[in-house]
């Protein structure tokens, strides 16, 4: 009997202890439960990627970054070697000043043939009134008044000359402008504040045109995506508010909005012609990171981390208490940015 008794004993004790099991599971299930406004779906912290590329079919000399650093907008990330366009400068600068000095000698020109001008009228006015006084022969006043259309003739032809060796220096000097900014563009500089993904290429090796040198994700533009079923998805606005949370930061979440909801489904079974089969359309849904939050623990922002993106569709549905604490305490949000 006593065996018995105790086997009977051990039997309430695992039912006792398997209940109280199941109680805290659905007591656990309760306090994480959503409201009917609100939908989640498993996601991942995402950010848009941006290319540091070369313009120019150049050699890399050095590259000031690693992968996994951080970096500025602005922030100088590769030098490349400009040899072959210093060259190119040096020979547009003596154009610009060839063009110079033709121009130079276009305008002594036009000095010259307007003194030939002035001269010329003067000889013609002086023919026409000894002509008039019968003191000096037709034939010489024809001669001066030929002269004289001559020498306008020659300074029309100089003025257009003078617009040519202009026109000449304008185009040399844009040439030198072209040239340096291909200069320039041998230093690639950061577009984004973000971190080193990649690096595609090392110093001494030649990049074309267009060709990669760094990969760098753009630490502005953070994002989840999630997937919800069509029902879920056509109650969702633009603009809706939005929680994030990450596994390895439990028990805290992060605030954000819908920026995109896609208007086709992205899981469609092969023929949909039930509403059971329409229920299991899903539609990517994007919940972009406030800036503020990115700058709070931009150490800390890492793509690919997993974690649960939740969506209000009604807004006038209240954040359970477990989504409304915040990934970092506003005090130390406020050190953070101080520091």
């Amino acid at each position: 009997m006593s065996r018995t008794k105790s086997l009977t004993l051990s039997i309430l004790a695992i039912a006792v202890a398997a209940a109280g099991f199941a109680g805290y599971k659905h007591w656990k299930a309760e306090q994480f439960a959503l409201p009917r406004g609100i939908a989640s779906g498993n996601g991942r912290i995402e950010a848009k990627l941006v290319d540091v590329t070369s313009k120019e079919a150049l050699r890399v000399t050095e590259i000031l970054v690693d992968e996994g650093d951080l970096v500025e907008p602005g922030q100088v990330l590769v030098r490349m070697d400009p040899t072959t366009l210093n060259a190119q400068m040096a020979e547009a600068k003596a154009s610009v000043a060839a063009a110079e000095e033709r121009l130079a000698i276009a305008e002594a020109s036009i000095v010259r043939w307007n003194s030939e001008l002035d001269l010329a009228k003067i000889e013609v006015e002086r023919s026409r009134k000894l002509v008039e006084e019968r003191a000096g022969s037709q034939r010489d006043y024809d001669v001066r008044k030929t002269s004289l259309a001559t020498t306008t003739a020659s300074l029309a032809e100089e003025k257009a000359r003078l617009q040519t060796a202009k026109a000449e220096v304008t185009v040399a000097l844009a040439n030198v402008g072209v040239v340096q900014s291909r200069i320039d563009d041998a230093t690639l500089f950061s577009p984004v504040h973000g971190r080193v993904l990649y690096r595609l290429a090392e110093p001494g090796e030649v990049v074309g045109s267009g060709g990669k040198v760094l990969t760098l994700v753009n630490l502005k533009d953070v994002y989840m995506e999630i997937y919800l079923p069509a029902e879920q998805a056509a109650r969702i606005k633009i603009g809706a508010e939005a929680r994030m949370t990450v596994d390895f930061l439990p028990g805290r979440s992060g605030a954000g909005y819908v920026s995109f909801v896609s208007p086709e489904a992205q899981f469609t079974p092969k023929q949909v012609e039930t509403r059971s089969e329409r229920e299991l359309l899903m539609f990517r849904v994007k919940i972009q990171v406030p800036e503020q939050l990115v700058a709070a623990r931009i150490e800390l922002i890492k793509t690919g981390v997993r974690g649960v993106g939740y969506v209000k569709m009604d807004d006038a549905t209240v954040w359970p208490a477990w989504l409304q604490t915040p990934m970092m305490p506003p005090e130390k949000a406020g050190e953070k940015r101080t520091k």
